[in-house]
């Protein structure tokens, strides 16, 4: 994850949750008072959150010493510490909800990659995921997905052409849409079209793009289609893919299959935060 968005975005969770101050810990505890909060998974699967834990307690008071024991990636069982972090209660209790909040739903969106991914056993067909992400967290959940095991599409509008239905209706053709792009963008940037029928499919292999999605066709199809691909285009099936349906598409022969449900479904892995008082620790 890029350090500057991701410090970025923290801050801005911060200001929302904390506001002018937390009006219960800045209260009931003085400003000396020290303890330790340990993070714990209440059930399997596989962490992510690392940089969000290290990085978010750091924002709210870099006294704080953070101690994790678990990289990304790794599969986590129950009942299984994650990080302590020791230092002022104030600054535990107000980093608390916040971070355990991104880390629950980083953890599940790798689970999930990690499960989609296993899935296709020895295919060399890849996951990856789609811009269907929650907004404001594109960053955390798209790095999850990598945790997982799994690859991310493009990040934004700006990453690579897409040309989707609606952009094919306008612009009257696939052809048309290609050489009006090629004629404006520079070789650096690639090309994906979204097809929904052979003819769609030969147009795309015509006009020499870098990448054709079969976009929500049945397994069945996708069979015929990716013969009529060249080895030089790439290939990417999409669209109401799931966990519970991905094993008919894991050896159709495509390059990647993107599943927008890695990350707008996903549930959240359950990680809770137990505290010892300043006497506890020592």
């Amino acid at each position: 994850m890029n350090p500057f968005i991701y410090r970025r975005q923290l801050e801005s969770f911060f200001i929302e949750d904390i506001g002018d101050r937390d009006v219960t810990s800045d209260v009931l505890f003085p400003a000396s008072s020290t303890g330790a909060l340990t993070l714990i998974s209440k059930q399997s699967g596989v962490f992510c959150g690392n940089e969000v834990i290290r990085t978010g307690f750091e924002l709210l008071d870099p006294s704080l010493e953070v101690t994790t024991f678990i990289p990304d990636g790794a599969t986590i069982a129950e009942k299984v510490p994650i990080a302590t972090i020791q230092g002022s209660i104030r600054s535990l209790l107000k980093g608390e909800r916040v971070i355990l909040n991104l880390i629950q739903r980083m953890s599940g969106i790798a689970t999930v990659t990690r499960e989609a991914v296993d899935m296709m056993g020895d295919s060399p067909t890849r996951i990856c995921d789609t811009r269907k992400t929650t907004p404001g967290l594109r960053t955390f959940e798209k790095y999850a997905v990598r945790a997982g095991g799994g690859y991310n599409h493009r990040f934004g509008l700006d990453d690579a052409v897409m040309l989707k239905d609606n952009h094919i209706a306008f612009a009257g053709s696939i052809q048309q849409a290609v050489e009006t792009i090629r004629g404006q963008l520079g070789h650096m940037v690639k090309i994906e079209v979204e097809t929904e029928n052979e003819a769609q499919v030969k147009e795309a292999v015509a006009a020499e793009v870098d990448c054709i999605m079969f976009d929500n066709r049945t397994p069945e199809e996708i069979l015929h289609l990716v013969t009529l691909v060249p080895n030089t285009i790439t290939t990417e099936i999409s669209g109401g893919i799931t966990i519970h349906n991905l094993a008919a598409y894991s050896r159709l022969g495509a390059d990647y299959i993107s599943l927008g449900s890695l990350t707008h479904s996903a549930p959240s892995l359950d990680i809770s935060a137990q505290v010892q008082s300043e006497e506890d620790v020592r």
